[in-house]
């Protein structure tokens, strides 16, 4: 099998973790390596004639299963009217203090939602300022329990200006930084795009969305606050509670508590960051992936060492 088509169904294979089928663009995007339209459209029509993937509609799939192509048309509506209410709510957090950047991360962001989908934000501070932010913005949201909205929004990746570059790299986290939206504060994500460069190693066909964002607003009550806090004593408000938080999340994890997703609370906290913790879901999520590829391609042949020769760069 030519490496064409062992990226082509990499590629499908990585979204079919999802019962997510992709356009023929959207395969094209999110390949591992650059091929011209005309190889690429080829090893497509062979691998969908020899039934290798299915094609419903626009949409391929690994899966013999017309469900899917109508569950992500489904999901592409419900998301179109999401991204509309994500766009209210950036417009709003944006103007909190030290707040520099929103965005749209998880499955919103790759176009899908379904009843249960929440809206899942990406969120860049100014520098060394990030704990004040997310305390006053999740302040916030535990006050949106007055209207029901608590559950809503989910604000679980946050950043700082001095932090920009993710530290992990790897297929999952180079597909989420091609697929944020940005929302409001483009000079933030233009940096933040310029820190992660390296993921096009991962994905040298796709290109990155900064134009969608809209300029940083300033207000007077966000000028006022930073003002007051950019001091020595900002620094150890910062430093307080970034350490009560690290400590409550500790909690939650020896706990076991999960999400709404069945997946074990933890958050990764430093003083340039705060996430959820990678062991929890995404280490297992490309565990979970490769494994998936390697079947797929000894279903076809022998070469169990193929995903280690396309994917690690």
């Amino acid at each position: 099998m030519s490496d064409i088509k062992k990226n082509i169904l990499a590629t499908l294979a990585y979204f079919d973790v999802f019962n997510y089928p992709l356009t023929a663009s959207e395969v094209f995007l999110f390949l591992a390596n650059r091929y011209d339209h005309a190889t690429f459209y080829d090893a497509l029509n062979s691998l969908s004639a020899g039934r290798f993937i299915y094609q419903f509609g626009d949409f391929y799939t690994l899966k013999n299963d017309a469900g899917l192509a109508e569950r992500r048309t489904k999901g592409n509506r419900k998301a179109a009217e999401l991204i509309k209410v994500a766009e209210g709510v950036g417009k709003l957090l944006v103007r909190f203090p030290y707040v520099r950047g929103i965005g749209i991360s998880g499955s919103l962001s790759k176009n899908f939602a379904d009843e249960q989908s929440d809206i899942d934000l990406f969120i860049i501070t100014a520098p060394n300022r990030l704990w004040i932010a997310r305390t006053l913005l999740h302040l916030f949201k535990k006050l949106t329990f007055l209207v029901n909205k608590q559950h809503f929004f989910c604000m679980n990746y946050f950043i700082d200006e001095q932090g920009l570059e993710i530290i992990e790299k790897n297929i999952y986290t180079a597909t989420e930084i091609a697929t944020l939206i940005p929302l409001e504060g483009d000079a933030a994500f233009e940096k933040f795009f310029l820190a992660n460069a390296w993921n096009r190693v991962y994905l040298p066909n796709n290109v990155m969305r900064v134009s969608s964002a809209n300029p940083l607003a300033q207000t007077f009550l966000k000028t006022v606050t930073e003002t007051l806090f950019n001091n020595w004593f900002g620094d150890a408000i910062d430093g307080l509670f970034r350490r009560m938080t690290a400590s409550r999340w500790r909690k939650k994890t020896l706990q076991k508590r999960v999400n709404s997703h069945g997946v074990i609370m933890g958050m990764d906290a430093g003083k340039h960051y705060a996430k959820p913790d990678p062991v929890n879901f995404q280490a297992k999520f490309i565990d979970r992936y490769q494994s998936k590829v390697n079947a797929l391609l000894q279903q076809y042949e022998t070469a169990p060492t193929v995903p280690e020769l396309i994917f690690t760069k």
